[in-house]
């Protein structure tokens, strides 16, 4: 994310001393600095000013994080998972977006897990790698370490590994939210991007796009108590930590790693005469996996064209489908509809459910909203994924019950 912010009072020179008003009391007290980087010293970083000591913490200990056993998808079938199957809405009320999200799919490098919530998280970092959730439906204000961020129905909300922040519903509806956890980082395509970082002219979206933190959020409370996941040798764990003073205590900070939104509908599409392959959608790219975002377009104009995608094997990778929006075309007929994931696994061939192929000659436009993930190691089924499966799904193309 090597786009440079600055959010707050900042000294004039990095690793300086910083005096600021600003305690409440009229004092001006030395401020002590922060750096948050990735790859040790060699990668994108910020500095943050604190009011407190950053690592004081009275207390640690164990969290039970939420399940995440993985079953392998075997014997190897294509699936659908009916999302909203897993949420019913007695308990909405009492589900926050951290320790209620259910996984649906995952592997070494990343988890895809689902979640409606209406209460709010408790404060939580993320210390495994980063996080994008995409939010279905609904509205939330994400406070950070950082400042705070609105998102709302369309956005992706980028999280940075070991950002502090919480999950806060606003409106009457609760909030749907696809969380996508990396083990390691996610950023921009490197196809998008100078050689110096900036966004090139054929790009799908650039920095207006993306909306960051634009003033400090400062709390004064004291033994805060913060949700930590993290790596062991024995796989992620995770540990609840107590800290003296509120993290919330950041007068200001600058760099070029920090949270923001992005809103898929920001996103301007790719086409042409004939089908485009699926990385003209790509969005976002981790170690091991890609995002990609299909977003109602303007189809293939060749006189000859068949604006569904054609039949294809995903020979290194599983390819995970998120219905979100619209109608999509290569679908009808399966069950799928919105709140649907399929999960075409590397193995086999997959393409439009029978009859799409030919419906789709001659139309113009596609009204759908969809946001893959597709990985390059296999991905088994967590206990969401399992809770809501479409038995069916794997036989519609042979004209099987659903």
């Amino acid at each position: 994310m090597a786009h440079y912010r600055r959010v707050g009072h900042v000294p004039p020179k990095r690793h300086t001393q910083h005096r600021h008003v600003g305690h409440g009391d009229g004092e001006e007290r030395l401020h002590f600095e922060e750096l948050m980087g990735e790859e040790g010293f060699s990668s994108d970083s910020s500095l943050l000013y604190h009011r407190e000591i950053p690592s004081a913490i009275v207390d640690s200990r164990p969290w039970d994080v939420p399940d995440m056993a993985t079953t392998p998808n075997h014997p190897l079938k294509p699936r659908h998972l009916k999302l909203h199957e897993l949420f019913p809405k007695e308990i909405w009320a009492d589900t926050d977006a951290v320790t209620g999200r259910r996984v649906i799919l995952a592997n070494n490098d990343v988890r895809l897990s689902y979640v409606v919530s209406a209460a709010d998280s408790p404060l939580y970092r993320n210390a495994t790698g980063d996080e994008i959730v995409y939010i279905e439906s609904g509205t939330a204000t994400v406070e950070t370490i950082f400042g705070s961020l609105d998102a709302e129905q369309g956005d992706y909300v980028v999280i940075p590994t070991s950002t502090t922040h919480r999950w806060l519903p606003t409106g009457d509806q609760p909030l749907r939210a696809y969380a996508i956890e990396a083990t390691g980082h996610i950023a921009p395509p490197k196809r998008y991007l100078s050689r110096y970082g900036q966004f090139l002219e054929n790009a799908p979206y650039c920095e207006r796009d993306l909306h960051g933190p634009s003033e400090p959020l400062l709390s004064a409370a004291t033994d805060v108590e913060v949700l930590v996941k993290h790596r062991t040798s024995r796989g992620i764990v995770g540990t609840r930590m107590t800290y003296a003073r509120h993290p919330f205590d950041v007068v200001g900070w600058d760099g070029c790693l920090y949270p923001f939104t992005f809103s898929v509908h920001d996103f301007e599409p790719i086409t042409g005469r004939v089908h485009q392959p699926p990385p003209v959608h790509q969005v976002f790219e981790g170690h091991n996996f890609v995002v990609c975002n299909f977003v109602p377009r303007k189809v293939d104009y060749h006189p000859l064209s068949i604006p569904v995608p054609y039949y294809h094997s995903n020979v290194d990778s599983d390819e995970i489908m998120f219905y979100c929006g619209g109608d999509y075309e290569a679908r009808k007929g399966s069950g799928i509809g919105q709140g649907s994931v399929s999960v075409h696994p590397g193995g086999l061939a997959h393409g439009p459910q029978p009859g799409a192929y030919e419906r789709s000659i001659g139309v113009e436009f596609f009204d759908e909203l969809a946001v893959m993930v597709d990985t390059f190691h296999p991905l088994e089924l967590g206990e969401g994924g399992l809770a809501c499966e479409d038995p069916g799904y794997a036989w519609t193309w042979a004209g099987g019950e659903r």
